[in-house]
């Protein structure tokens, strides 16, 4: 592959130079002009780590296991190098004027498009905001981009298809759904993506995406994205992916350095009003508040709907028109403060969140560092306020131990709040920490994949030649 260094020195390098190449942006990574001309006019400058280190590697046609925090631009870490590898295999077939190959892009193919990328999101909102990205990026390329997932009807989703498309982001379920029913055909993808792992792992669609990845070639690109990185995606990435780099720009412990992290410690009880005291005090402008459950996030929604304070939830059970109607209202310049569960707020990346509140400590610890993750977003800073009850004292300290450091104890608002000789009242009266906290049991909600022999397992990536290519609601 021919990149360009800061030197100003253009030549065919290695791999291993290409890893030690240090860039600042986008001009030399080697992304053609169309490229260069749309990240332009999305006022793009300078690549984020994750960026830099993917892109090369991708382009040279290697798979890829990436891991980033939230926010350092992963969707465009691999959309680049695939609308570049799609435009130039289309182009080369023109070229050669090929009779068996695949059909192109160009407007004289024959035939509908095949699906030639096949990306899979675990929430509605990020596969939009994926297929948003794609079209940006793909501006002046003659490639199309469809979308499909549930809660909205699959008509225009079907005409989308019938009609052919180039680069199709979907969730697994309305994806099979399509494929079983010979409307979505994916085996002609080149390239595979499988974004945000773990998440899909924590929402049981292991066995979906076993079904879609046996449906695929096993001559092709793929790629896995996600924030965090457990044995268990190591393992899904051992039996998937073809010899893979790995790309890791931060740990999965660290929290942004820009995010000030505090904890309030506080009975269930004083939860409710503690929220509402703390965002009519704090300069809060865009917030967003993270519960558990469906029902809370429900309810906490009323509480703040009663103490005056305009607020929208967004989570599974809520319409495909709701979740986008509330979503808008977050992005708008008066925005309600967004409560919503950890699922659905996968796919939220706005930028301008001063806060995010842990209403209720999350079980998983990455999860907290996910969460956080979604303020101090694009150099911006950001503030991060826990609400921790006794019995979630475990998931405290569990968090901690990742984070390598003791989150600083907020002390304001005093007179709704434990001090530290009720906790440790509490604490022994207790018993100790709590079983429903932590990473006790089986917390991700499915089985440790075995890892097997790739060689003649469905789905798996058997031998190939390497190809280059460029009332009173108490909430707890």
């Amino acid at each position: 592959m021919w990149i360009a260094s800061e030197a100003g020195y253009t030549g065919p390098f290695t791999l291993g130079q290409i890893e030690r190449i240090v860039l600042n942006n986008f001009e030399g990574l080697g992304l053609i002009q169309p490229l260069m001309r749309a990240l332009t006019a999305a006022n793009y400058e300078v690549a984020t780590p994750i960026q830099l280190q993917a892109i090369p590697l991708l382009l040279s046609g290697y798979d890829l296991m990436g891991c980033a925090q939230t926010g350092t631009g992963k969707t465009a870490a691999f959309a680049l190098p695939t609308l570049q590898r799609l435009a130039s295999m289309a182009t080369q077939c023109q070229e050669a004027g090929k009779e068996d190959a695949r059909p192109s892009a160009g407007p004289d193919r024959r035939g509908p498009r095949p699906i030639r990328c096949l990306v899979l999101a675990p929430t509605r909102e990020l596969a939009a905001q994926i297929e948003k990205s794609f079209t940006t990026y793909g501006k002046y390329l003659n490639l199309r981009v469809a979308v499909v997932h549930g809660g909205v009807s699959q008509m225009p989703q079907t005409r989308a298809l019938q009609r052919g498309v180039d680069i199709l982001v979907a969730t697994p379920g309305r994806l099979l759904d399509l494929m079983n029913q010979r409307i979505a055909d994916i085996s002609n993808v080149e390239v595979l993506v499988i974004d945000e792992a773990d998440q899909m792992f924590d929402m049981g669609f292991l066995r979906d995406l076993k079904r879609i990845v046996s449906k695929v070639p096993l001559d092709r690109q793929t790629l896995m994205f996600s924030a965090t990185m457990p044995d268990e995606i190591r393992q899904l990435a051992k039996q998937w992916l073809f010899e893979p780099k790995y790309v890791e720009v931060a740990k999965v412990s660290s929290a942004a350095t820009a995010v000030e992290q505090s904890v309030f410690h506080v009975s269930a009880q004083s939860k409710p009003k503690l929220l509402v005291s703390y965002l009519k005090s704090s300069a809060v402008t865009r917030s967003l508040v993270f519960t558990r459950t469906k029902h809370g996030a429900d309810q906490l929604v009323k509480i703040l709907l009663s103490s005056g304070i305009d607020a929208v939830a967004i989570h599974g059970n809520k319409s495909q028109n709701a979740r986008t109607r509330n979503l808008d209202a977050f992005k708008s310049e008066r925005p309600p403060i967004l409560v919503a569960t950890d699922i659905a707020a996968r796919g939220i990346d706005v930028h301008g969140v001063s806060h995010v509140i842990n209403y209720q400590m999350p079980e998983v610890p990455e999860i907290y560092v996910h969460r956080i993750g979604r303020t101090a977003r694009a150099g911006a800073t950001g503030t991060a306020v826990s609400f921790c009850a006794p019995d979630e004292r475990g998931s405290l300290q569990d968090i901690e131990r990742l984070l390598n450091s003791t989150i600083e104890v907020n002390e304001s608002l005093s007179e709704l709040t434990l001090s530290a000789s009720q906790q440790s009242q509490i604490g022994s009266n207790s018993g100790g920490r709590s079983q429903s906290s932590g990473r006790s049991g089986n917390s991700r909600g499915t089985s440790r994949p075995r890892s097997t022999s790739r060689a003649g397992q469905s789905g798996g990536r058997g031998p190939r030649q390497r190809k280059s290519s460029s009332g009173n609601m108490v909430l707890n």
